[in-house]
């Protein structure tokens, strides 16, 4: 009898776990099977591994062999576990070095004639490797780039079953094979985001969105069709500064997971997620009848998350973002587990002011029935939009602002965000936040951070009227701190609070 052992890595979330791939062969009819509680895409590995082993040329026993993925009870999803499967076998027989296998990590699907294809999640999974101490991985060529992402490893990108048996034989004798050339991984950041310059007018909302990058704050924009407000939150993402090597990192494991990652490419630069008004459910959340996908909540991980035609997204849907608004993480429970997504997310909403989009000024151009006037906003629901920290009306574009100068490029805006960061990275260094919004409130009307109520009175006097909840109290605090920081002020002055509170309510007013 004999035993071979290699590693792998099974992904719940984001998360990996190292996976224990033994193969035993012993005596008896010739016979394949995989035990661990593999999914039916990995309990078909026996019959590509075969095709696999014996199309590379390589010897395969003619015995009973059985492979068990451990531990027993974490379900094992997809191929990525087949290049485990062949490199634990064929050390069984001796084919490779066992040693040399033992100490390695295999991710990568089999074809039958040996090509080891390209998986997903690769980027987590190796960084699952390095946080459980190893330091040698061998994935599909393809997936190369991606896994040389993460420092310190080891990455052996491999066209076929034959050259991972090379590699793991040259390793041992000390003399490994020149690895393959892969193209640099690249950076996002190398590309140049749409200009903020080519935005006519709007004056009042390109503040609102400096204010919104500077202090990671979430925003809303109501107005006509027309007016600018797609391409003031398409200007967002170049406003902000690039991501650090952690968030990056997170970042691209989503999208790495997703499949959609160019495998030449870090995603440094804050992702963009607009998905269509008809999205559901499991599309902006997260979710799936059999492997769980993370949602658009997760893809925007980092970044922005915007929903233009707000309004027309189902109710179920724009409340279920309340949670992952508040806690920037989705939790999708399942019978057999609960999977985590991370969604630390800046939310952007767009909306027309009724279903024709005239209801503005005297609205006497709009032809929607006094029912649907009403209706139409409101499903943006009131708990929704206390969590949207600032709220403002966008006009149509005059003549006089087609004639007038453009406005500042997103360059020099961008340099202001900058700076206002780099005070609140200092004001906030040493604590889990890193910009205002972050900040409990409970923080900021403590000892240390409280203003004085000369300076809060109008706020004090919204939160006895009602028409502030503490948690808009709280958010208005936030953004007068932005405000203060954009302005280069110690703390914020009555004047940036009566801003932050100019700058909450019209879409409640409207509607």
């Amino acid at each position: 009898m004999s035993l071979g052992r290699t590693r792998s890595v099974a992904l719940s979330g984001l998360e990996g776990r190292i996976v224990e791939v033994e193969a035993d062969l012993a005596s008896g009819l010739p016979y394949f099977a995989v035990s661990g509680l593999p999914d039916a895409a990995c309990a078909q590995a026996p019959a590509r591994v075969r095709a696999a082993v014996t199309n590379s040329g390589l010897p395969l026993p003619g015995q009973r062999i059985l492979v068990n993925l451990s531990p027993a009870s974490l379900p094992k999803t997809g191929a990525r576990f087949d290049l485990a499967i062949a490199m634990a076998v064929l050390a069984a027989s001796q084919t490779v070095p066992p040693e040399e296998v033992a100490n390695a990590v295999h991710l990568g699907e089999l074809g039958l004639d040996g090509t080891v294809r390209a998986v997903t999640g690769v980027l987590p999974a190796v960084l699952a490797a390095e946080a459980a101490g190893i330091r040698t991985v061998v994935v599909p060529l393809a997936n190369g780039p991606e896994a040389a992402l993460v420092d310190g490893m080891t990455v052996l990108a491999v066209n076929d079953l034959t050259e991972a048996v090379q590699q793991h034989r040259a390793r041992h004798r000390g003399v490994p094979l020149e690895p393959r050339e892969m193209p640099l991984p690249g950076r996002r950041s190398d590309q140049s985001p749409p200009d903020l310059a080519d935005v006519a007018g709007q004056d009042e909302a390109r503040v609102a969105l400096e204010i919104a990058a500077a202090g990671g704050h979430h925003l809303a924009m109501i107005g006509p069709p027309g007016a600018g407000k797609t391409m003031l939150a398409e200007r967002l993402p170049g406003l902000l500064p690039t991501l650090n090597r952690d968030a990056a990192l997170e970042a691209t494991a989503v999208h790495s997971v997703l499949g959609e990652l160019d495998g030449r490419l870090l995603i440094d630069r804050a992702p963009f997620v607009a998905p269509h008004h008809g999205a559901s459910m499991t599309a902006i959340i997260g979710g799936g009848s059999g492997r769980v996908q993370p949602g658009a909540v997760s893809r925007a991980n980092h970044g922005i998350l915007f929903l233009d035609e707000a309004p027309e997204f189902r109710r179920d849907v724009l409340d279920a973002l309340r949670q992952p608004l508040e806690g920037g993480l989705v939790r999708i429970a399942r019978g057999d587990r609960v999977v985590s997504y991370p969604a630390n997310f800046q939310l952007v909403l767009a909306a027309n002011p009724c279903r024709c989009g005239k209801r503005y000024g005297s609205g006497a151009g709009c032809t929607c029935s006094p029912v649907v006037q009403r209706t139409y906003l409101a499903k943006l629901s009131g708990p929704l939009m206390d969590r949207v920290d600032l709220q403002l009306s966008v006009f149509p574009v005059t003549r006089a602002a087609l004639r007038s100068e453009p406005g500042e490029s997103t360059a020099v805006v961008a340099e202001r965000v900058a700076a206002a960061r780099e005070l609140q990275g200092r004001r906030w260094a040493g604590t889990p936040w890193a910009t205002n919004s972050q900040v409990p409130g409970s923080i900021l009307r403590e000892r240390n951070w409280r203003l004085p109520a000369t300076e809060t009175r109008m706020l004090d006097r919204a939160l006895e009227r009602g028409s502030l909840t503490l948690r808009g109290y709280d958010r208005c605090l936030r953004v007068a701190w932005t405000v203060s920081d954009l302005g280069g002020r110690e703390r914020p002055t009555s004047d940036d609070l009566l801003r932050a509170l100019a700058l909450r309510g019209a879409v409640s007013e409207a509607a």
